[in-house]
């Protein structure tokens, strides 16, 4: 049996404009999420639906592409990998963050084809 890729694939709407950033390293990072939406009948028949926010992040060419294109309320379809990372924050307690690096992006609006 094979191993399991780390493979994620969402389709949604941006819930901001990108953040878009130059690292002391020359290399450009954009950080922004995406909504996607479940609808389902719960056990009274009734239609529910149900929003699950995601963080992304974009390197170098993408982020660039992210900054130039993508705009709140924006509709992308992406693959990536999930990751985790700690950081410490300003009080000195440390926040966990789940991400989705993203290793292929489809701009789905017509207006940024």
């Amino acid at each position: 049996m094979n191993a399991l890729k780390n493979s994620v694939r969402l389709l949604g709407h941006l819930g901001d404009d990108p953040k878009v950033r130059k690292l002391g390293s020359g290399k450009t990072v954009a950080n922004f999420s995406i909504a996607t939406n479940e609808i389902y009948r719960d056990s009274n028949g009734e239609k529910k639906s149900e929003t699950t926010w995601h963080r992304l992040v974009a390197w170098g060419k993408q982020a660039e592409i992210a900054e130039k294109y993508l705009k709140k309320g924006s509709e992308i379809s992406i693959e990536g990998k999930l990751t985790n990372r700690t950081y410490e924050d300003k009080n000195g307690e440390n926040q966990y963050i789940t991400e989705i690096v993203i290793n292929q992006m489809l701009m789905l609006d017509k207006s940024a084809v």
